[in-house]
């Protein structure tokens, strides 16, 4: 079994809750989350302001708040047998996928057991 995690934009939600449904996959947990990607500051265009450089206003605003403002986001959280991970994920990739810095992760990790509360099922049965 694997555990398919994907961090994707709010706007998205409805579309890929959509297209997991339609290609099997109806169980999925959603969660609010906030996060930032990788977009470093640079620190030599904040230096030329403080050195009196003229430099366009939203250059500026943008560097300062870029780099510490978390992003909303998505967090879909899935179960699936260890054939259909990779298929999960096509999907999840199909609708998420703008070709723009912010279109998401997918995570796919290892499960060792899930077991049913209800009835106390293991293993695959329990998904």
């Amino acid at each position: 079994m694997k555990e398919v995690m994907a961090v994707i934009r709010m706007n998205k939600v409805n579309q890929t809750k959509q297209a997991l449904l339609k290609a099997g996959f109806p169980s999925i947990t959603c969660r609010k989350v906030l996060g930032r990607g990788k977009k470093k500051i640079d620190y030599a265009l904040i230096q030329e302001v403080l050195n009196g450089v003229e430099l366009q206003d939203n250059q500026v605003a943008e560097q300062l708040s870029e780099g510490h403002r978390l992003i909303p986001k998505r967090l879909f959280t899935m179960v699936v047998k260890d054939e259909e991970a990779g298929k999960a994920a096509e999907v999840i990739m199909s609708v998420n996928s703008t070709g723009n810095p912010g279109d998401g992760k997918i995570f796919v990790l290892p499960l060792l057991d899930v077991i049913r509360v209800r009835t106390g099922e293991t293993g695959e049965e329990a998904i």
